[in-house]
């Protein structure tokens, strides 16, 4: 029971202290809230509306191809795509037929695409053209892969009718979302429909969503928080999602205006972003603005309350957590832990209980004030990393999980994110393993010796930095510049490294570990 724990007190009055676990999968609650509002909009892309009905529509056709290519439950279906209303209609297809959806990010260059692609067994893969054409190769062993030019037409023939639609129930799999975690290589987490639902309702009470909202779709779509906050929260209010591509801040301002916007989720770069953009006038309609993922300056928060009108509502959640586990109550002003510095992440949302335990022992609990790695537990967490039951036993003591993430949580229940119990780099909300730069760098023929730290940066939250020695051979004779286009082209944009320093030697412990605190 959550009655003893003290951020209760601190809830909004709107917030219920626990919520019910859905009764229906993700695809039911998108073909009721299809057959209650079918005119109403659920897309906005760009200045184009595409309503319930039409979604269901095409969804209904993509499912009768997978059929045809015998595509059934818990299948893979895999996709790259930008935030585009073809993600959509490949997640619900899948869903009708009982599959699983794989979203993988569009930035991945072959060697991610190829690992996720054969970790999770996709018999069925949509990408963009530039993936299929340049990145994919001939070993995928995918059984069907589709470019994006090329689904419209490849779905037309079909009636979309339901002849194909199977029962999936709340304990199925919903998604296999790739992390890399706190420990590498990228870990599929299995998100099942009900913990999806949670969420999305979590977000829909803990925001007051209702039939006046319109999420702007900032998070990729191939993030758990686009995932959870963009197109679980659209489906199951029934409200619009704007989708426009991919991130531009004056497309993202000309869209909030023009569809009155009223919220949204996103990393903090993307709000630095807009506050670079000319705009007059204050952001009326958008009232309920979140971000998390990445560290927040205060400075920032205030800024852009001073330049829109608008708050900044900090919230703190993982992959494993299918999206959000602590949220700052809307309207409410989270406190700034006065050691630290650090903006408060929020509060556990309804149903969670969460603590701090000793990085050594996490069987033992700490005090208010001391700091230690945040553990949870509750109805929203994940089932594991698909086909690796002893990481996943790893990753929990005695029914919690161990987030890897260092935090205080005060008298009041506010909970601070302080440090990192693993080397892990957040940049621009996105999770970035140092030993997968790592092992590009030593890729490079003058690279002897890397290591990859994350450092603070004012726009990206973190931003990679690489530390390297070079062979004797090489000396004098490369740039960082080389260095950082050399890692470029073999990463996701995300990923390389923006900074490269070169050293004589790479400080280490007794051990022979890289020292990556001195590093920082």
């Amino acid at each position: 029971m959550l009655s003893d724990q003290p951020w209760l007190s601190q809830y909004s009055t709107h917030v219920p202290f626990e919520l019910p676990i859905s009764e229906l999968s993700m695809i039911d609650i998108f073909e009721q809230t299809a057959a209650a509002k079918p005119g109403a909009p659920a897309i906005y892309y760009f200045d184009e509306t595409i309503s319930f009905e039409e979604l269901d529509q095409r969804a209904g056709q993509f499912a009768a191809l997978l059929a045809e290519w015998g595509i059934g439950h818990g299948d893979r279906v895999a996709i790259s795509a930008q935030n585009d209303p073809e993600f959509l209609v490949v997640q619900y297809g899948a869903w009708k037929r009982g599959a699983i959806v794989v979203p993988l990010s569009p930035m991945f260059k072959a060697k991610e695409i190829a690992y996720q692609l054969a970790d999770s067994g996709a018999k069925v893969y949509i990408a963009e053209d530039r993936i299929v054409d340049h990145e994919l190769g001939d070993a995928h062993g995918v059984g069907h892969v589709l470019r994006l030019s090329e689904f419209g037409q490849a779905i037309a023939g079909f009636s979309g009718d339901v002849a194909h639609r199977v029962p999936v129930v709340p304990a199925d799999i919903a998604y296999l979302v790739y992390t890399s975690g706190t420990t590498g290589p990228p870990k599929g987490a299995v998100g099942l429909h009900r913990h999806i639902a949670y969420n999305a309702n979590t977000f829909r009470t803990w925001l007051s969503i209702d039939d006046g909202d319109v999420i702007l779709g900032i998070a990729p779509l191939f993030h758990i928080t686009g995932v959870v906050a963009q197109m679980a929260l659209s489906a199951l209010a029934g409200v619009p999602l704007i989708l426009y591509h991919r991130f531009d801040g004056a497309e993202t301002l000309r869209l909030i205006d023009k569809w009155k916007a009223t919220t949204a989720v996103a990393a903090i770069t993307a709000y630095i972003a807009l506050l670079k953009e000319p705009h007059s006038g204050k952001l009326d309609s958008f009232t309920k603005c979140c971000t998390g993922g990445a560290p927040v300056s205060p400075v920032v928060v205030e800024e852009f309350e001073q330049r829109f009108g608008v708050r900044i509502h900090n919230t703190y959640g993982l992959t494993e957590s299918n999206s959000p586990s602590h949220l700052t109550p809307l309207g409410r002003r989270g406190p700034v832990d006065a050691a630290s510095g650090a903006l408060a992440i929020g509060l556990p949302i309804p149903g969670c209980q969460a603590r701090i335990v000793d990085l050594e022992d996490p069987s033992k609990i700490l005090a208010v004030g001391e700091a230690g790695e945040i553990a949870l537990r509750g109805p929203f967490l994940f089932d594991g990393y698909w086909n690796k039951p002893e990481v996943t036993e790893q990753a929990f003591h005695d029914g919690w999980f161990l987030t890897g993430d260092v935090a205080v949580m005060d008298a009041d229940g506010w909970f601070y994110i302080v440090d990192r119990k693993k080397d892990m780099i957040v940049a621009s909300g996105f999770k970035v393993w140092p030993r997968d730069v790592e092992d590009v760098l030593y890729q490079h023929p003058a690279v002897r010796e890397a290591a990859v730290v994350g450092v603070p940066d004012a726009y990206r939250g973190e931003t990679v930095k690489a530390v390297v020695a070079l062979r004797a051979e090489f000396q004098d004779k490369v740039t960082a510049a080389e260095i950082i286009e050399f890692c470029r082209h073999r990463m996701a944009s995300y990923k390389y490294p923006r900074i490269v320093e070169f050293v004589a030697e790479i400080p280490k412990t007794a051990s022979g570990k890289f020292l990556r605190r001195a590093l920082r």
